[in-house]
């Protein structure tokens, strides 16, 4: 697990209003001079404003030191906050709030990065894609959902059973009759998925697409090594057609943490998730 943050920040709470929910965040604040772009992190799946093993703590308070003004907060019907839980489809009302939140009550935040982890990091290209906020000025993306049945056959396919088939032990095992009927039934039903044509046409999906195409302010893309997620994400992305040509955007950094599991929960991966984050809004941001 990451080790207990000890940087100086200082902490203030923040209530974010809309028609539908009130829910509370924390505002890390530096304790010297701040640059004038903040940062806005959206959790994924149905964390609360702490973070999986309290990661948005962490990477709060690190970035707070550096001179980051960051806000976490709750979604709706999480943690403190009232309101029903909303698809990450639907979160335009909360991160709009978010954003209105920190640039107006702490006023040397000028514009924003969105840090999202997951469907968070979905959310953060479909909040561009609703918005258009000029406020937005840099997304960082940590292994982005884009889950489908089709896809998900597909990134088990290639990088899991693609493995398993170059290995001397399963096929031993096979001829064995190790290999029970469930097991088989499984990879074909597997490899039957894996062929199915999807329209995405009007997917979200798509739209993260149309997003990530108008976005050319900063990206950074950050994949783990060891998440499904973050290799379904990396397949898509290279052989979707919509997404043709988006990794190679000239405002798009990505990074490959090796070792690193789905929320970079051994302390190595937390380390490298926050010294990338840091080192690319340092490099994009420092003003």
């Amino acid at each position: 697990m990451p080790a207990t943050d000890t940087s100086p920040c200082s902490e203030t709470p923040v209530e974010i209003l809309t028609q539908a929910s009130a829910a509370w965040g924390i505002v890390s604040a530096p304790q010297g001079p701040a640059f004038e772009t903040g940062v806005i992190i959206v959790t994924g799946g149905l964390q609360y404003r702490v973070g999986a093993h309290r990661q948005s703590v962490l990477l709060a308070r690190q970035l707070a030191a550096a001179g980051f003004t960051t806000l976490r907060f709750d979604l709706a019907g999480l943690g403190d906050a009232t309101g029903e839980v909303c698809d990450f489809e639907h979160l335009e009302p909360q991160l709009t709030a978010a954003l209105e939140a920190l640039t107006t009550q702490h006023g040397t935040v000028k514009r924003v990065v969105l840090w999202g982890l997951c469907d968070g990091a979905s959310a953060a290209l479909l909040q561009w894609r609703a918005t258009t906020d000029p406020r937005i000025a840099g997304l960082c993306l940590v292994n982005p959902w884009v889950r489908s049945d089709t896809g998900l056959a597909r990134t088990h396919i290639k990088h899991y059973y693609g493995h398993r088939l170059t290995e001397w032990s399963f096929w031993r095992k096979l001829l064995a009759g190790g290999v029970g009927p469930k097991a088989i039934a499984q990879l074909m039903g597997t490899l039957r998925t894996s062929l199915h044509r999807q329209d995405t046409s009007q997917s979200f999906q798509q739209k993260m697409a149309l997003a990530w195409r108008s976005f050319l302010s900063p990206i950074l893309l950050l994949i783990s090594e060891r998440d499904l997620t973050g290799q379904e994400f990396m397949d898509h992305a290279r052989t979707d057609k919509a997404w043709q040509g988006c990794l190679q955007m000239a405002n798009v950094q990505q990074h490959i943490m090796p070792g690193a599991d789905h929320t970079c929960s051994t302390q190595g991966g937390h380390e490298l998730l926050g010294q990338l984050t840091l080192q690319w809004l340092l490099s994009r941001f420092k003003s």
